[in-house]
């Protein structure tokens, strides 16, 4: 198992519009660290259960914001150790998913922003904050937002409109507060998220002829 918690948690603004982050910074640490700085457009990332290297890897966003849109530069490794500062024109971004003909791993980021305001970005916070609390199941064990939003919808309202809110298979179960988060609440095996998710694509697809794409990521062989 590969992670980052604990490690490559570097943080540092470096002239007067970037900041560096390395990869085991959190998104809310970054957003906080921004807006101390007085710098504005990173607010968005405190909305992200998640880590820089995770944001840059699935050009993770909320609230109108994605993390791409800030990239200056990003630092790699490849599988020899070999570390690389590459642009972002090096990259092919897209609504959660970026490509590369390189195949390396992201350790850092270098993002862009601009003069702000703290005591405005620090409410601004935490009024995003308040909203996800209201909106998503927040205190659940999630993987966070499922499925891509399909474009001109949303994949909890298709989700929702299917009556899947709480279906369950095994320990995991569709959110009750939103259709687009599977919750672990009675010890869900990996398989049980999986087939969840399935179930999920496939009576989607069905009722209204539109598909959903993950947008996690499953990694590894499945285990019954």
């Amino acid at each position: 198992m590969i992670h980052t918690q604990g490690s490559l948690a570097q943080l540092e603004r470096l002239d007067e519009s970037t900041v560096k982050a390395q990869a085991g910074v959190s998104c809310a640490a970054l957003a906080r660290f921004c807006a101390r700085q007085q710098l504005a457009g990173a607010e968005f990332w405190a909305g992200i259960p998640g880590t820089v290297g995770g944001a840059l890897k699935m050009n993770a966003g909320c609230f109108n914001g994605e993390t791409w849109d800030s990239v200056k530069s990003v630092m790699t490794i490849d599988r020899q150790g070999k570390i690389r500062e590459r642009g972002r024109d090096e990259f092919e971004v897209h609504y959660r998913e970026v490509r590369s003909e390189h195949p390396e791993w992201f350790l850092a980021g270098t993002f862009e922003l601009k003069p702000g305001d703290k005591e405005l970005s620090l409410n601004t916070i935490r009024e995003l904050l308040d909203r996800r609390a209201r909106t998503q199941p927040t205190g659940d064990y999630t993987c966070g937002s499922v499925f891509r939003n399909p474009p001109g919808d949303h994949a909890g309202r298709l989700i929702e409109s299917c009556g899947l809110k709480g279906f369950r298979i095994g320990g995991a179960a569709v959110s009750e507060k939103h259709a687009n988060f599977i919750v672990n609440d009675q010890n869900a095996k990996a398989s049980d998220i999986e087939q969840l998710i399935e179930h999920v694509r496939e009576t989607v697809t069905q009722r209204t002829g539109i598909s959903l794409h993950p947008e996690v990521h499953i990694i590894g062989e499945k285990h019954e």
